[in-house]
């Protein structure tokens, strides 16, 4: 009896509110004596009823809302309508500008559907209105159509409440001239909206009426499922409840939010071994340990947590109440586990596996560097799971290629220990493999783990290295397990996991372990090589693909300089092309993405640009034949199955005369060069920026510059001033900041100057930079003439050669030089037009120039036996070294090239003239 006074006492307390604070009486609004589904119809109709309230207070403003809009846009059509009506200009300049308007204004308002219309001067004295009483009177608030701009509003005032709008009337010089206002009084607009409020009640009332069917047929479902019951009848299956609660073999435990006990069943009772007067309590006034007080007001989830309370150990779930619609608080069930006593500590190891898993699934092969990896391996599993761990790989695997073939040793590569004294071979040692049936040897060949948990019974390892296995032995090591590490079905090398005095030997749990924690590093270590493999690919193929030595010329200094990214190898390159007379090519680009066909891709651009330079193209003329040739190479691979797409690629192509000082620059998407001047004065060059090329669109153009002797362009690559951590514009800043006093140091000095100071310590992009130190002819070696177009001139032009040869020492060029000259002259006075132009350069080599106005380009070919001309060129191939035409913006020049360095020597015969019956006399060359 007294126990069941105890228990409804604590039924009684279950409708205290989790909060602490009781319940008050029973009121009327909380409908004593209905039914649930009564309650349930009453509550409904209440809230449809305030719904549909608020609906119709909505539907009411916002026709008010939409009839307001509507009235000032109809006001705002009709005072647009009236300020653009012809005349209105000329009667408000008029003389009497309301005996003009007045008229049109009555005669406008009929139809309009507005209320009045209004014609004002600028400061809005009314000229005419739709009220006669009003014209002289000024309106207010019309400052801003004044100032020429159309407004619609709510205008409150005198003399009515309307919604209207004022437009400016300007004259042809488009002064603001007058003003024209129009609107539709509030009164009007509230008559349109009392013709909609019979609709929105009827609507109201037949939404009420649906809500009333539809509440009176889930209150009668609701009935007819809970069967009539009460209030009375639920509290008295709340107490049934109660008392299966307490019947069942597991411990409930319910606090407050404020931590207080609600209810506790006998179970938890028993478990918690709580006191009987502790409900009401806070949990931490009921003598628990420290611990279960944590864990039982702590808010977040708990799932099976064992604990060790009153020397059982309980497995423990906490949830908060509030999810389940009661009040807020918390709710604990408690589970005898005093059984898996015997159990906790194969459970505590198995727990402290998972982790290490876990972690290595989170710390292993956080970089694609193989001896990293490797590192992070064995950093896992020292020293939670052995005292030292060793990662030996094949070489091959350490070179980032395919192993093949037997293994015959393998290379240190990690080794990690509890101290830092240790009996294995350093990092880099080479472990060999030539015994069979040590750990290492049995696990590659079987691929599978070897487990020794005694090392004093191995025979086979110390037969293969005996001072190494003594040296192991001395030190307390007694256990190992080696695992192969293996990708694929490939062997990349072994782990060993080994565990010295002080630790228990190794069993099969931890062999299976090992291997699992092997495997998930062995994918890390595969991915790890062929990244490494394809980054040296792609990095030897781009520096084969780059300049290996600059060729000779004399037009400007060059330095260089090129770094890969640290990740990937990327698409920047650059080039120094020669070109004829004496000018040089400077080039530098950036292709899209990375890897072997981002390197790729760079050759294929580099070969096009160095093909193209051979036509002798203008910059924005060469670029736009590159820009055809990657938007026909996307076309081949329109699907992109190849790789990345070379669109997008950008360039920078210049080109410098050093007999002019002039530097012609294009660029498609690059960013422009720095120009150092040989004062010190630092600036980005002014050059038309153009689209990447392949995407199209815009034409390229060309700047020229005139750049003295000694200034200093500085070609680079976005990667050199763009970071993640940074605008560009910063990076440029950067740069520019760097070359202050570039023109005191040398185009090398420069190179290692800016590298230092503008390399980021992580390179997610390559970088290539390109110095060159513009250089202009001598003007003693240069001799030019104008000829005219007559045979005769012929001869005078090439004695003044010879005399020019003689003066710079090359007399035994005379002979060939004036033959030549003879041919390309002749050819441009028969063939060509006016100007024609003759130019030495004595540079490198002799170079000679014939321009004239004809853009049609010599051919050389074979003359049969009979023809009496077509040898001239031939004879001018076979005697220069290089010649070539190239065409300028008033003709062509054709030019020959002859080394100062390979003449042909003096027992050479030249070229018998009997063959060339279409030259003249050679006798004709002596001067």
């Amino acid at each position: 009896m007294q126990g069941r006074t105890a228990r409804s006492k604590r039924a009684g307390q279950l409708s205290v509110d989790l909060t602490g604070e009781g319940r008050s009486p029973g009121r009327w609004w909380e409908l004593r004596g209905r039914s649930v589904a009564g309650q349930v119809l009453f509550l409904q109709i209440v809230v449809a009823v305030f719904l549909i309230a608020a609906a119709v207070a909505g539907l009411t403003l916002q026709a008010r809302n939409d009839a307001e809009q509507d009235a000032q846009e109809r006001s705002r059509a009709v005072a647009e309508s009236f300020a653009h009506s012809p005349g209105l200009v000329t009667a408000l300049e008029s003389d009497d500008p309301t005996a003009a308007l007045q008229p049109y204004v009555a005669a406008a308002h009929g139809g309009t559907g507005v209320d009045f219309i209004v014609v004002m001067a600028k400061d809005g004295t009314r000229y005419a209105d739709t009220d006669p009483d009003l014209i002289g009177k000024r309106a207010a608030g019309v400052e801003r159509a004044a100032g020429g701009e159309p407004f619609t509003e709510i205008y409150e005032g005198d003399p009515t409440d309307a919604a209207r709008a004022v437009v400016p009337v300007t004259n042809g010089d488009g002064v603001v001239v007058g003003l024209v206002g129009a609107g539709v009084s509030l009164r009007t607009v509230g008559q349109s909206l009392q013709d909609q409020i019979p609709v929105i009640m009827a609507s109201a009332g037949v939404a009420l009426l649906l809500a009333v069917g539809s509440a009176a047929l889930v209150s009668r479902r609701l009935r007819r499922q809970t069967r009539g019951i009460g209030p009375s009848e639920m509290t008295r299956m709340y107490e049934h409840h109660d008392a299966v609660l307490h019947a069942v073999r597991e411990g409930v435990l319910i606090t407050s939010r404020d931590g207080r006990l609600v209810l506790a069943n006998d179970e938890a009772r028993r478990l918690l071994q709580l006191p009987k007067d502790s409900d009401g309590q806070h949990i931490t006034e009921l003598g628990l340990d420290s611990a279960t007080v944590e864990l039982l007001c702590s808010d977040r989830p708990v799932t099976d947590q064992v604990h060790l309370a009153g020397g059982r150990l309980v497995a423990v779930n906490t949830r908060r109440t509030a999810p389940t619609g009661g009040p807020s608080g918390h709710v604990a069930t408690l589970r005898d586990s005093t059984e898996l006593r015997a159990l906790a500590g194969t459970a505590e190891v198995a727990r402290e596996r998972l982790n290490i898993l876990h972690e290595a699934g989170v710390r292993v092969g956080t970089t694609l560097d193989v001896a990293q990896t490797a590192e992070e391996l064995a950093g896992v599993a020292v020293p939670r799971f052995a005292d030292f761990v060793t990662v030996d790989l094949l070489d091959a695997v350490a070179r980032g290629e395919e192993p093949s073939g037997t293994p015959t040793r393998t290379r240190r590569i990690a080794l990690r220990g509890i101290r830092e004294d240790h009996p294995f071979r350093p990092v880099g040692g080479v472990v060999p493999l030539d015994v069979t049936g040590t750990p290492a040897a049995s696990a590659l060949t079987s691929g599978r783990a070897v487990l020794e948990a005694d090392l004093t019974a191995l025979h086979t390892w110390p037969a293969q290295d005996p001072e190494g296995a003594d040296a192991v032995r001395a030190y307390g090591i007694h256990s190992l397990i080696t695992v192969p590490l293996q990708a694929r079905g490939i062997p990349l090398g072994v782990a060993h996991f080994w565990r010295a005095e002080g630790s228990a030997p190794f069993d099969q749990e931890d062999l299976t372990f090992a291997e699992e924690l092997t495997a998930r590093a062995a994918v890390a270590i595969d991915n790890a090589r062929r990244f490494t493999r394809e980054h040296t690919m792609a990095e030897t193929l781009q520096r084969s693909l780059l300049p290996h030595v600059l060729p000779n010329q004399s037009a400007v200094d060059i330095a260089y300089r090129y770094l890969p990214a640290q990740a990937r190898v990327g698409g920047d390159w650059f080039d120094v092309i020669p070109l004829p007379g004496a000018r040089v090519a400077l080039v530098v680009g950036d292709v899209v993405g990375h890897g072997l066909h981002a390197a790729a891709t760079m050759g294929r651009l580099r070969t096009a640009v160095q093909n193209f330079s051979t036509l002798d193209l203008p910059p924005d003329e060469l670029l736009t034949h590159l820009d055809e040739l990657v938007s026909r190479l996307d076309q081949e691979d329109p699907e992109g199955s190849s790789g990345e797409a070379v669109s997008g690629a950008t360039c920078l192509y210049a080109v410098h005369d050093p007999v002019s000082g002039r530097c012609s620059i294009s660029r498609a998407g690059h960013l422009a060069p720095m120009l150092v001047h040989p004062d010190g004065t630092v600036e980005m060059a002014e050059v038309p920026i153009a689209p990447p090329l392949g995407l199209g669109g815009l034409p390229f153009e060309t700047a020229e510059l005139q750049l003295s002797e000694g200034s200093t362009l500085v070609l680079y690559t976005d990667g050199l001033v763009e970071r993640r951590d940074r605008d560009i514009d910063e990076g440029l800043e950067a740069l520019r900041s760097t070359l202050v006093g570039a023109h005191e140091r040398t185009p090398e000095d420069i190179c290692e100057a800016v590298f230092d100071g503008m390399l980021p310590e992580h390179r997610h992009d390559d970088v290539a930079l390109l110095v060159a130190r513009t250089r202009l002819l001598d003007r003693s070696h240069v001799a030019d003439w104008d000829v005219p177009r007559d045979p005769a001139a012929v001869g005078t032009v090439r004695n003044a050669s010879s005399r020019q040869l003689t003066a710079w020492g090359l007399d035994d060029m005379a002979f060939t030089t004036e033959l030549m000259l003879s041919e390309l002259l002749t050819n441009a006075i028969r063939h060509g037009s006016e100007p024609i132009h003759v130019r030495l350069l004595y540079d490198r080599a002799l170079i000679c120039e014939v321009s004239d106005g004809s853009s049609t380009s010599p051919h050389l070919r074979r003359a049969a036996t009979t023809d009496e001309g077509g040898r001239g060129l031939f004879l001018v191939a076979q005697l220069a070294e290089r010649w070539g035409t190239r065409y300028t913006s008033t003709g062509k020049v054709v030019w020959t090239e002859q080394s100062l360095t390979q003449q042909p020597s003096a027992e050479a015969p030249l070229p018998d003239p009997r063959l060339f019956p279409g030259l003249d006399d050679l006798s004709e060359l002596e001067p």
